[in-house]
């Protein structure tokens, strides 16, 4: 089942032209071009309709989440002030599963995800179990004490995750030894790294 996962994840990587998770990053180097027969062929000329859809698939596959989740969060960006495209990402971006991801807890977001849904991670010392959750600045999140034995989150607090994920983002403070991380601040757009171009977001969604 997870080699399963993990070959989908290649592939989907492959599509969308950006590594989705470090074992993909590792095959993409070998394969850079899309999977199937026709991959290495040159590519034909996408209408804009198809290069903005893709770039909304990527961005939501770095995320993981699915279609209805992500245009909701859409949908409230626009209603706040300034870049609707840029308050979007700055939403996604705290979503408690990508902040577990982001403190290196896990290596991927589906690793962060399950985290949070199998009831390891604490919001200010209180059990969160929705990936979903919207963390706000100056809370802090934490795998819960009992769960920090378990062998994933003991090689997590070693740091054996920060080679493969982002540099660590200005909006976070994180006590790997401790599992611990708070959200300083709200993130900025320019700082959270995601590969999209948010602006062919926004133009399909205005279609």
């Amino acid at each position: 089942m997870a080699s399963n996962r993990a070959r989908n994840q290649v592939r989907l990587s492959r599509a969308l032209g950006i590594p989705l998770t470090p074992k993909a990053a590792r095959a993409f180097e070998k394969r850079p071009y899309p999977p199937g027969e026709h991959g290495r062929a040159r590519k034909r000329q996408e209408s804009d309709y198809a290069v903005r859809l893709k770039e909304k698939q990527r961005l939501r596959a770095q995320y993981g989440i699915r279609e209805a989740q992500f245009r909701n969060t859409f949908d409230e960006a626009r209603k706040h002030p300034g870049l609707t495209g840029d308050t979007f990402v700055e939403l996604l971006e705290q979503r408690l599963d990508a902040l577990v991801l982001r403190s290196g807890f896990a290596r991927t977001i589906a690793q962060a995800r399950q985290a949070v849904v199998h009831r390891h991670i604490l919001v200010d010392g209180k059990l969160v179990d929705r990936p979903s959750f919207r963390v706000k600045p100056g809370q802090t999140i934490q795998v819960k004490p009992k769960s920090q034995t378990m062998t994933p989150f003991q090689v997590a607090a070693a740091g054996a995750h920060r080679d493969v994920l982002p540099q660590l983002p200005g909006y976070l403070e994180v006590s790997l030894e401790k599992l611990r991380a708070t959200l300083t601040r709200a993130p900025k757009r320019a700082e959270v790294p995601v590969t999209a171009d948010v602006q062919l977001i926004v133009e399909l969604y205005a279609r």
